[in-house]
């Protein structure tokens, strides 16, 4: 099967035009005259996840390995030792971000995962009415994402209504309109802005909350390949952080 066919089936679950600008989502490394047999899905790329996979294949991720221009490839990087074992290998890369945010992701992770009752989104933001303590409704999200220490900023003892934005979503407190926010990657002057807003914070990383895309996709297309006699695989690069819990390790 060419990659092209791939490319335009997922090109109609989630049009690669919707991608931001800043973006680098669609056919990455590769033709679209190339043939595959087998299909890899995963958030990233990691040294130890191309080495096993299968030459003359196909990966599907959800961050590009490649955001802005290469000027060298020295095989001294992150994306150029990547980038030289795809090559030896034959293997082709597209990458589905911020379009699969917009018309998935975010409303996946939120109703699947969280088990939240979303109410509406606006491209990013999903909402929900939650309705809960504060502390209930964290040890609630960090139960159904596996985060055993939960970073938050409390401005209020009640959830009442929430906004949802899987990754890295401070960047749109602005737009927020619900008394917590759940979203990724959040610092410093970031929890001193939600403070300042009177919005609580709860962080639910970017591994976690986003490497569901890897079960959301296989599910999207895994009729489709498996009718064009191709296999879908799952296999999930590995969170590069690791967490050491004082309490319990030591």
């Amino acid at each position: 099967m060419k990659i092209k066919d791939i490319y335009n089936y997922l090109d109609e679950l989630s049009p690669f035009v919707l991608q931001e600008k800043w973006d680098n989502s669609g056919l990455i490394v590769g033709s679209y005259d190339d043939e595959v047999e087998k299909v890899y899905i995963s958030i990233d790329l990691d040294e130890e996840l191309v080495s096993n996979m299968e030459e003359n294949s196909l990966v599907i991720t959800h961050h590009p390995l490649i955001f802005s221009a290469l000027k060298r490839v020295n095989y001294d990087s992150y994306a150029t030792k990547i980038l030289k074992v795809l090559i030896q290998k034959n293997i082709s890369l597209i990458a589905m971000h911020t379009n699969i945010d917009k018309t998935h992701l975010n409303r996946y992770v939120g109703k699947e995962i969280l088990g939240l009752n979303l109410e509406n989104s606006e491209e990013y933001i999903s909402y929900a009415n939650v309705n809960s303590s504060f502390n209930e409704f964290c040890e609630e999200i960090s139960k159904k994402l596996d985060i055993d220490e939960l970073k938050f900023v409390k401005c209020s003892d009640e959830v009442k209504r929430v906004a949802l934005v899987t990754g890295a979503g401070m960047s749109m407190i602005s737009e927020v309109e619900a008394d917590c926010f759940l979203t990724g990657d959040i610092k410093y002057h970031d929890a001193m802005e939600a403070k300042s807003r009177g919005i609580s914070l709860i962080d639910i990383r970017h591994y976690e909350s986003e490497h569901h895309f890897t079960a959301l996709l296989f599910s999207l297309i895994e009729k489709y390949l498996k009718k064009n006699k191709l296999t879908a695989i799952m296999a999930n690069s590995k969170n590069p952080f690791s967490f050491y819990n004082t309490r319990r390790n030591g």
